[in-house]
């Protein structure tokens, strides 16, 4: 699937009947799919709420779809990702990452979120900065200082309404992908001097925390 030279934008995209051809395009494109890449104008606008635009059989469909790209590849997926301006993600972590990270990072498994218009609320004043990265900027990372703790209101395929709070990494995630429904990208709220490609992440800063790149690069860590 490459949506590089598709300019459609939500002023283009208005009618149900429009989005079901829009995802049921991307249900039949080629897996993997090709992930919507940074500068595509999908990415740089807020996703439309989703009001049941689209049959229960085809978002179903489309839900464990984008679950399904996510081994392997990241820990969450929202749809404006896929070319897809609606308000829709998925986050699922394994946490397959060594104890020490576990622990300094406070990144346990989180099993599978889908999230139908989230809202994530911030709890309390604390924040941590750690590397991240994007499925729509391959090839780079960078720190970014987020929320420690959130609440997070969605509903799921159903239209079931639910509230968790998440600390550590699975409130990153989730600030993460809701940031993308509101088409902001981590690399807006990145420290510039931290940006770097995944080859010298992996090469010189590479550790737990970002401390170590923050004293020697010259930038704040929460």
């Amino acid at each position: 699937m490459e949506w590089a030279g598709d300019r459609r934008t939500h002023s283009m995209i208005a009618s149900a009947d429009q989005l079901v051809d829009l995802v049921s395009a991307v249900l039949d494109a080629p897996r993997p799919w090709s992930v919507t890449q940074l500068g595509h104008p999908v990415l740089r606008r807020p996703a439309i709420r989703y009001e049941g635009q689209l049959s229960d059989e085809l978002l179903h469909r489309l839900l464990d779809a984008m679950r399904g790209h996510l081994p392997g590849r990241g820990v969450g997926l929202a749809a404006p990702q896929l070319g897809i301006p609606l308000s829709l993600a998925v986050v699922e972590d394994p946490a397959t990452v060594p104890a020490e990270l576990a622990e300094v990072r406070q990144r346990w498994p989180q099993p599978l979120l889908e999230l139908v218009n989230p809202v994530v609320t911030p709890i309390g004043t604390q924040r941590r900065s750690f590397y991240e990265g994007c499925l729509s900027m391959v090839g780079y990372t960078a720190v970014v200082s987020r929320h420690h703790r959130v609440q997070l209101d969605a509903s799921d395929r159903n239209g079931n309404a639910y509230s968790h709070e998440l600390t550590g990494w699975p409130a990153r995630i989730a600030q993460h992908e809701t940031d993308h429904l509101g088409g902001v990208v981590y690399l807006d709220q990145a420290e510039p001097r931290s940006m770097c490609t995944m080859d010298n992440y992996e090469r010189f800063w590479n550790q737990p925390t970002p401390a170590e790149a923050g004293g020697f690069l010259g930038f704040a860590v929460d």
